[in-house]
């Protein structure tokens, strides 16, 4: 299985549990990974470049997906708002969106990056938040969805939805060193993320869908 992911912290958890139970197994040899930003992610996926990915949830109903997801309740921290004229993130493709439904004016920034900008204590929206404070939902940024291999995927799907992963302390002090950040920091930023769509999510996702959906009739 040639699985896409997204290349932020935001999936850490998940490439944790993967590589724990399943890459030191058999299944090693046909699991392979390729990490990008989300927007190419969404065209690997699309050009049957990798069988399954986490990919912008704007794109996901174009495939058959998993109840997976990279999901926030109101404040994210790492798709932000700043500031100045109106600029898309090209790594994005649900936060340009998101920042256009909700009709805010600024820089879009996501991932590390932008995590980064908010520890530093960078002036910005957090536009999961602005979801929360029009909609009172949380906000839902990706999808694991697929072209092939759907048994597994949905497998391994349910498999992490049913786990509690820790990170071990080597993991975290590498990651957090790779953006500058302490590890005690990327914690408390996990802290903000679920995984498992539950309803609130889902009537979540069914709205941005629409919202986005009118921007482009």
């Amino acid at each position: 299985m040639l699985f896409g992911s997204i290349s932020y912290l935001n999936l850490l958890p998940f490439q944790v549990f993967v590589k724990r139970n399943i890459l030191h197994n058999a299944t090693k040899m046909s699991f392979n990974y390729k990490k990008a930003v989300p927007s190419q992610i969404n065209k690997a996926l699309k050009r049957r470049a990798v069988n399954a990915a986490f990919i912008s949830s704007v794109e996901s109903k174009k495939y058959k997906c998993t109840d997976l997801g990279i999901i926030a309740n109101k404040n994210v921290y790492s798709v932000l708002l700043l500031e100045g004229k109106n600029e898309k993130d090209p790594a994005s493709a649900t936060s340009n969106q998101l920042a256009k439904v909700l009709n805010l004016q600024g820089k879009v920034l996501i991932g590390d990056a932008a995590l980064k900008y908010y520890l530093d204590g960078g002036e910005c929206i957090d536009l999961a938040n602005a979801w929360y404070k029009k909609t009172g939902l949380p906000f839902v940024f990706a999808r694991l969805c697929y072209n092939k291999e759907a048994k597994a995927v949905q497998k391994l799907a349910k498999s992490f939805a049913k786990s509690k992963v820790k990170i071990p302390q080597y993991i975290l002090k590498k990651e957090a060193r790779k953006r500058g950040i302490s590890p005690k920091e990327l914690t408390w930023y996990l802290e903000h993320i679920y995984y498992k769509m539950d309803y609130r999510a889902k009537r979540s996702l069914r709205l941005i869908l629409k919202e986005v959906s009118s921007f482009s009739q």
